[in-house]
């Protein structure tokens, strides 16, 4: 057998284990570098798949590095290129000197291995990175980091194996157009089999998707606004309808829904929806001023939502890496859709932790946040909140830089929508009752009484407006203005 082709020769190196030896295959690796010390051009075909660091061989994993950098340049690889290069290495003296270059070229069997080598070499390197993964939580399962929880490990652990599982993956990088355009045109045919022709996750608002087309896959969406302007509300409505439109369609519209509290516990949420549900005034259930027929329609409106595809978190602090954890087992199990965060000034960067720097913070977050919308391919729904700018100007309604702590919101977002109430500022400024200015005043209020606008401020891929809704206080429910 020839002296490349066999593995007894790495022993000397340490390369083995007595027992247990750590996944690889010596033969694939020699046979990848063979292959692409004759064919450069086989290079292209694997830069996607591996690196240096795939390699369960040390030198082999520098022969390949060497061989990347030289093709970089321009430069032709080959075994005389690199022997000079290669001429003080201890390791490779073990294996022959820069004879061994010559060898792995010298026993190449066939040239169109290469990407299965590449394929073999990064398997054995996810399962030796799965084995290092399993004795990693076994040391901190044990106590021996005593600052991390189960729930950290546990979270660490998936962002690990998710990290591991996209390296290499064939869904990035360069794809043909037919590829890219057969999708498009699925998405063109769900928006014309659609009753309400949109492509995306429905809001439940008519008006809102006509003009967005729904909430649209790996979109980020800011929605932003004052307090007391209704943005849980809406926000709450939309992953209500959307879920519920999934529910009724079975499947067909609307979608599985997480929606991440920061701010409201997961009962005072959901009792919001029963009691909207069940038409009784929002605060009634929390008050108990409710009759026995109240209590029977609030079960009436839990039965009827019982498998409703609403998942709701409660998390009083949330990071990056948890809401991508969450999301990602949430959509392995049970799939997901669409993903409500309320609100991202309340999340935090483990990375900025102790930093002064919240503007930083918060452009990092909301650039993790597209990035999620991204990996797991669905609509992200961010409520924001504002700075006090519109306060101090006669005219309230939100411009994009009044974007609290925008940092990169605006430029992350995909879309940007401002919820907007007028009757809100109108109630606070009344006139001196009986002037010519209170008459004025009231005919303004009557016209504002209930009604509410978002204003579509930013959209990346369709035109800016502004939608006036129908807001009901009582009920915090959102719906077109034409539905009154």
């Amino acid at each position: 057998m020839s002296r490349v082709l066999s593995p007894a020769r790495f022993q000397n190196q340490d390369l083995t284990a007595v027992s247990l030896p750590l996944p690889h295959n010596i033969e694939a690796e020699q046979g990848l570098l063979g292959a692409l010390l004759i064919d450069n051009n086989g290079y292209d075909r694997i830069a996607d798949v591996i690196t240096p660091e795939h390699f369960y061989t040390p030198v082999h994993g520098r022969i390949f590095d060497a061989i990347c950098n030289y093709l970089h340049k321009g430069q032709n690889a080959s075994p005389v290129t690199l022997k000079s290069f290669f001429q003080a290495d201890p390791d490779l003296e073990q294996l022959g000197g820069a004879a061994y270059l010559a060898d792995l070229a010298g026993n190449v069997i066939s040239l169109i291995n290469t990407e299965d080598y590449a394929k073999t070499i990064r398997a054995c390197h996810q399962q030796r990175c799965l084995l290092d993964l399993a004795d990693d939580m076994a040391l901190a399962a044990r106590g021996q980091d005593i600052d991390a929880t189960p729930t950290q490990i546990i979270e660490e652990a998936e962002q690990r194996l998710y990290a591991l599982a996209e390296t290499g993956s064939d869904s990035h990088g360069l794809k043909p157009f037919s590829h890219y355009s057969f999708s498009a045109l699925e998405q063109a045919e769900r928006a014309i089999t659609s009753s309400g022709r949109i492509s995306g996750i429905t809001t439940g608002l008519p008006s809102i998707d006509r003009k967005l087309g729904g909430l649209q896959r790996s979109d980020l969406i800011i929605l932003a606004g004052r307090p007391s302007m209704g943005k849980t509300s809406l926000a709450l409505n939309i992953a209500y309808n959307a879920a519920r439109a999934r529910l009724e369609t079975a499947g067909e519209q609307g979608g599985i829904v997480a929606f991440f509290s920061l701010e409201m516990s997961g009962d005072q949420l959901t009792t919001r929806i029963l009691a909207d549900q069940a038409k009784l005034p929002s605060d009634s259930i929390r008050r108990g001023a409710i009759d026995q027929n109240a209590l029977k329609a609030c079960i009436e409106a839990a039965q009827s939502n019982d498998r409703l595809p609403l998942f709701i978190d409660q998390s009083g602090t949330l990071s990056l890496a948890t809401l991508r954890s969450r999301a990602r087992r949430l959509k392995r199990t049970h799939g997901l859709h669409l993903i409500v965060i309320d609100y991202l000034q309340l999340m935090h960067s483990p990375s900025r932790r102790n930093s002064d720097n919240r503007v930083a913070e918060v452009s990092e977050i909301t650039r993790g946040l597209k990035q999620i919308a991204k990996d797991l391919d669905v609509p992200v729904l961010a409520l924001s909140q504002l700075s006090r700018a519109p306060e101090m100007r006669e005219d309230k309604r939100p411009l994009l830089s009044d974007l609290r702590e925008s940092g990169s919101i605006e430029q992350d977002a995909d879309v940007v929508i401002f919820v907007y109430r007028e009757e809100y500022y109108l109630a606070r400024t009344e006139p001196q009752p009986g002037t010519d200015d209170h008459l004025n005043w009231q005919q303004a209020i009557e016209a504002a009484a209930n009604v509410a606008e978002a204003i579509i401020a930013k959209q990346r891929h369709g035109s800016i407006g502004t939608i006036k809704l129908n807001f009901e206080p009582a009920f915090t429910r959102f719906t077109d203005l034409g539905n009154l």
